[in-house]
């Protein structure tokens, strides 16, 4: 009896050690008839929610899985590093070997702006040579042709208090500011809870996090809960289609105030762009 529950003890710590550590790639293809020709099969990885975890030594796993999908450029959605377990240089190693791959582009998620510690961190970033997209907007060009990448900054930087209730008008007047349906945009921000509101401003395609898969999935049930959703929430994995827009959830990579993922393995999304 003893052998079988030792058994039994060692197969859910090696499934909870696999499914904490190994990669998943989700590839996703987006096709719309602003997309110009010249991005036809542009690529872009995404990553999301890492809160300083470590795969492998100097990230050298993520990293890899990164190389493999052959980004034109790589988004950050936000939760690079974890408030709780603040280790920016942890984060740091992912950034130095994904700047060597491709352009990087960064939005903050809540544990930026929870973590006290923002100014050091776009220091860091920038100086690694991430171009941060807080409540900015730039123009991608290839051979003439252009799309927009835009991004917001997470809302809890205007609340005092990360036990306050979130306050989100900041975030619509940016979009106001930002948003153009003459050309494909693509948005950066680590909340997809608000969806309707991206929905509301036309916006092409939205990448976002925050949600963690929902921290364990249920097969044919999807995520159970997820941060500033509850429980059963509507957006935890996968594209959200909505009138024009579509939006990508990550999985994201690490974890915050549950320490486990169950059947939800850490995810990097590759997005493959194809014009019409």
């Amino acid at each position: 009896m003893k052998i079988k529950i030792i058994l039994v003890l060692v197969i859910i710590i090696v499934f909870s050690v696999w499914q904490n550590n190994s990669i998943i790639t989700t590839q996703i293809e987006r096709s719309n008839s602003k997309i110009p020709d010249a991005f036809d099969e542009f690529t872009i990885v995404q990553i999301s929610d890492l809160h300083n975890k470590v795969f492998r030594t100097n990230q050298s796993s993520l990293l890899k899985s990164v190389i493999e999908a052959s980004p034109d450029i790589i988004v950050i959605t936000g939760d690079l590093v974890d408030r709780r377990k603040y280790d920016l240089d942890d984060a740091m190693l992912f950034i130095d070997g994904a700047v060597r791959i491709a352009p990087v582009y960064f939005v903050s998620g809540n544990h930026e702006a929870w973590s006290g510690e923002y100014v050091e961190i776009s220091k860091r970033l920038t100086d690694a040579g991430v171009i941060i997209l807080d409540d900015e907007k730039i123009k991608l060009d290839r051979s003439g042709e252009v799309v927009e990448l835009l991004g917001l900054s997470d809302p809890d930087f205007f609340t005092s208090s990360y036990l306050e209730g979130t306050k989100y008008s900041n975030l619509e007047k940016s979009l106001i500011d930002m948003s153009d349906e003459s050309v494909f945009q693509i948005l950066l921000s680590h909340r997809p809870e608000l969806f309707d509101l991206y929905v509301d401003h036309n916006i092409d395609l939205i990448f976002s996090g925050h949600a963690h898969g929902g921290q364990f999935r249920l097969p044919r049930i999807g995520g159970v809960i997820a941060p500033d959703q509850g429980f059963m929430p509507k957006y935890t994995s996968g594209s959200y289609k909505e009138d024009q827009s579509t939006m990508v959830v990550s999985r994201g990579l690490g974890n915050s105030i549950i320490p486990v993922r169950i059947f939800n393995r850490p995810e990097i999304v590759v997005v493959t762009l194809k014009s019409k």
